[in-house]
């Protein structure tokens, strides 16, 4: 009789090759073999989950219940997750979609980590005010996701909370609680990728591929000379939308290449004047003068080709029927929006950045400005936030302005929901008000600026031509 290798016991007295029952599983013979030894048959491999299925009760969920510990309580002994990720045989993309009954899932193969996730939602959902019913939800959906995972004890991949969708399972709610407790890892693309990638679908391999190179350096920028800093996601957009059409057009006639473009072909493709070709020769140089700094094609193109710069448009007032029916709109939020931007003369960025604590004695600060709130505003704003306080009393969201989404989380809303709002254009609203002022104050710019945080340059911009000179500037 010899000590197991594993448990380091003494097993009964039986026979040399029976197994330890202590360590049957991990199916190690008794001391007395080398490695070698044990090795020399070969190896046996299982795929994971199958050589043991679990044995349920019939009409069992898959979902073991198990005694919760109280709130605010940690869970026993701490819980690190592991660094190691189990490498899978065969990449397959997972289909729950025929267990929307939720009953053929397997329960969380690490319970300490479903225990600790567990407290993370519930402390999270208190927090931000979350309703009982994406509480519950959410719990579901955590068990449901550690059944999944391929490496027991790993964080989260936030790729595979997505897959909770095909079951009606909330995937953000469990994204935000498992990264704020540092159970996730953000395995997710941008969204400007996906966009991208469909944008560029048509294009030549070659071709695609250089702007490719294009796309990457605008958005992660480059720390090899030519060094560059990354570009914000809205200018890589415009910029590829803008420069689309032609490149769409050379692909068509049979160009596989940047490197095939010469002058002549970018004056044939470029409209002939207006923004269409400021805009056009705005996006196609971003494009060249990039590959040229890598040295990617051999010359740019577009060098000495002039394509003018973007007409402005003359501010005009507003029809005073909209402002009057956004003004006296049933809906809070809208009436409050449209009050402050007709009178006040806010940006979309204002607005959806104000906070709660921005509104003080009559005054809303918005930056190094303190602007007195008009009598009509402030009988909007007073509306809109007894309707908030009614509506969502336990949020948290310190923003002026949210929403059903929002309300339980600490974002702003975004600026669809202030377009779908409000419905005009802040910008209208703000060009209106300012228009207004100009019109009152005899062409003050000075006045336009203090009130309205405006450049001298961009105030000229209200003024009439034939006010607008140097001298109003100098004043």
């Amino acid at each position: 009789m010899g000590q197991c290798r594993i448990c380091q016991t003494s097993p009964r007295p039986v026979d040399r090759d029976q197994l330890c029952r202590l360590c049957q599983r991990q199916s190690l013979l008794i001391d007395g073999l080398t490695v070698e030894e044990a090795n020399a048959g070969g190896q046996q491999l299982f795929l994971a989950n199958l050589a043991f299925p679990a044995k349920r009760r019939k009409g069992s969920t898959g979902l073991t219940r198990r005694r919760r510990p109280a709130r605010g309580v940690p869970a026993p002994g701490g819980f690190t997750p592991v660094t190691h990720r189990q490498l899978v045989l065969l990449e397959l993309p997972r289909d729950l979609a025929y267990a929307r009954d939720r009953q053929t899932l397997p329960a969380p193969r690490d319970e300490q980590m479903a225990i600790v996730l567990d407290i993370a939602v519930r402390e999270h959902a208190r927090q931000h005010g979350w309703p009982k019913s994406s509480t519950k939800r959410t719990r579901t959906s955590a068990r449901v996701l550690l059944g999944l995972q391929d490496t027991p004890g790993a964080p989260l991949l936030a790729s595979d909370a997505l897959l909770l969708l095909q079951i009606d399972l909330p995937a953000l709610n469990l994204i935000e609680a498992a990264g704020a407790a540092g159970l996730l890892l953000e395995d997710r693309p941008l969204a400007i990728h996906a966009w991208f990638a469909t944008m560029t679908a048509a294009l030549p391999d070659p071709m695609r591929g250089e702007v490719s190179e294009w796309f990457n350096v605008m958005v992660n920028g480059s720390m090899t000379p030519p060094r560059r800093r990354p570009r914000s996601e809205i200018t890589t957009r415009v910029h590829l939308s803008w420069a689309l059409p032609a490149l769409t057009a050379w692909a068509s006639i049979g160009h596989l290449s940047l490197r095939e473009i010469s002058p002549a072909e970018i004056r044939a493709v470029l409209p002939p004047s207006g923004n269409p070709r400021s805009t056009m020769g705005a996006g196609l140089r971003s494009i060249f003068t990039v590959l040229r700094a890598r040295k990617t094609i051999f010359i740019n193109p577009m060098h000495r080709i002039p394509t003018g710069g973007h007409e402005t448009r003359d501010p005009l007032p507003l029809d005073l029927a909209v402002i009057r029916e956004a003004l006296h709109s049933p809906d809070p939020a809208r009436a409050a929006l449209a009050a402050l931007a007709a009178f006040h003369a806010l940006r979309a960025g204002d607005l959806l950045g104000a906070h709660l604590t921005d509104i003080q004695d009559g005054r809303l600060q918005m930056g190094d400005r303190s602007l007195p709130l008009a009598d009509p505003v402030r009988e909007r704003v007073s509306a809109w936030l007894d309707h908030r306080a009614q509506q969502w009393p336990r949020t948290i969201n310190s923003h002026l302005f949210i929403n059903h989404w929002t309300s339980t989380r600490i974002d702003p809303v975004g600026r669809r929901w202030l377009s779908l709002t409000l419905g005009i254009p802040t910008r209208l609203l703000r060009e209106d008000r300012i228009l207004h002022e100009i019109d009152a104050s005899g062409g003050d710019v000075r006045r336009l600026c203090d009130l309205f945080g405006l450049t001298v340059g961009g105030a000229l911009r209200y003024l009439p031509p034939f006010e607008a000179s140097p001298t109003d500037a100098n004043n």
